[in-house]
C-alpha cells in the first residue's frame, strides 16, 4: 500500500501480526523512509525505537484524530477514540491536518 502526502508517495507496510506489531520500530538503526499501519490499536508507544517518528491516530474510517510531529523515544500515547496508528517518517505530519481522511493505494507493480 501508499499513502500519497505532497505529491510524495510513501510506502505503508501494516502489521496484524503479533510478533510485527510487537517489533515495528524497535532496534530499527537507519533513517525510514517508509511508514506502518498498526489497525485495531488505541495506544502508541516509541520504546526502543532508535529514531524520532511522527504519529498520526485515525479512526474506522481513516479520518486523522491527532497528529504528533517529531515523538522522541520512550514515549507512550494514549488516544481511546483511535482505530488506526500510523507511524511515519519525520516531517511527514507537517503536511496534514485534523480531519483530512487518509487515502491509501494498492499499487501492483508489473513484473516481467
Amino acid at each position: 500500500m501508499h499513502l500519497k502526502i505532497n505529491n510524495q508517495k510513501i510506502e505503508i507496510l501494516e502489521y496484524n501480526k503479533f510478533i510485527d506489531r510487537f517489533k515495528s520500530l524497535k532496534f530499527v538503526l537507519e533513517k525510514i523512509n517508509y511508514g506502518i499501519k498498526i489497525p485495531n490499536k488505541k495506544i502508541a508507544n516509541t520504546y526502543f525505537f532508535c529514531q524520532r517518528v511522527d504519529i498520526c491516530f485515525t479512526d474506522k474510517e481513516d479520518k486523522i484524530i491527532s497528529l504528533f510531529k517529531n515523538v522522541k523515544t520512550e514515549k507512550r500515547i494514549f488516544k481511546f477514540k483511535a482505530k488506526n496508528i500510523y507511524y511515519l517518517p519525520l516531517e511527514t505530519c507537517k503536511h496534514l491536518k485534523l480531519g483530512e481522511k487518509l487515502i491509501l493505494k494498492n499499487i501492483i507493480e508489473n513484473k516481467q
